[in-house]
């Protein structure tokens, strides 16, 4: 059997350069490199674009009593010529600020995207978005909640956010991602998860509710 153990760290990466090629809502950097070989020696020199974001955070909000979920609806541009509405169904989430933890990142979202207080806060997973192309890591929670105090439609005007909010059945949620109607990364990575721990979940949540 294969020892899967990362064979390489950070030091076996050589930056010969790097500079800012873009910088604007967001940022491009540009880098020369070289990195060890499996077979041993070292590259030639690569050239590669970084698109940097922050870490983001990113929070399913469930009920456990009604056994329902908030996801919120809003337009995104990455999804424009991909044949679908451009409007996608999504979880609370916002960029990490520094010195913020992912917790508070969470209560904050939680309040601005979808008008709700977050209880106890699960953590899901860590994971880096796309890391052939962006630095960007997303901490992924699972957030106790009460569904009778989300509706209406929110959001930052002066951050250009139009976010409707939707109460829907855990299954319901299930069936969207299983049907393609939810396809983007946080999302469903969630709602797995949650559909793997959905009676564990139920019983804790439902006896220590919000």
């Amino acid at each position: 059997m294969d020892d899967i153990r990362p064979l390489f760290t950070a030091s076996d990466v050589k930056t010969v350069s790097k500079d800012r090629a873009f910088d604007g809502f967001f940022k491009i950097d540009r880098y020369r490199l070289s990195h060890r070989l499996f077979e041993g020696g070292w590259s030639a020199e690569l050239q590669r674009e970084l698109f940097v974001r922050d870490d983001a955070t990113c929070v399913l909000p469930y009920d456990a009593v009604t056994d329902q979920v908030i996801l919120l609806e809003q337009f995104r541009i990455g999804a424009l010529g991909h044949n679908q509405s451009p409007w996608l169904l999504e979880l609370v989430a916002g960029i990490n600020d520094e010195g913020e933890t992912p917790e508070v990142v969470a209560r904050r979202e939680g309040l601005e995207e979808a008008g709700i207080e977050l209880g106890e806060l699960k953590p899901i997973c860590q994971y880096l978005v796309s890391a052939g192309g962006t630095n960007e890591k997303i901490h992924l929670y699972c957030g106790q909640v009460d569904a009778s105090t989300a509706h209406g439609v929110h959001g930052l005007e002066h951050e250009g956010e139009d976010i409707k909010v939707h109460v829907v059945k855990a299954q319901e949620a299930f069936e969207y991602v299983a049907s393609g109607r939810i396809n983007n990364a946080a999302s469903i990575i969630a709602l797995q998860w949650l559909q793997l721990n959905h009676d564990r979940l139920r019983v804790d949540w439902t006896n220590n509710r919000v």
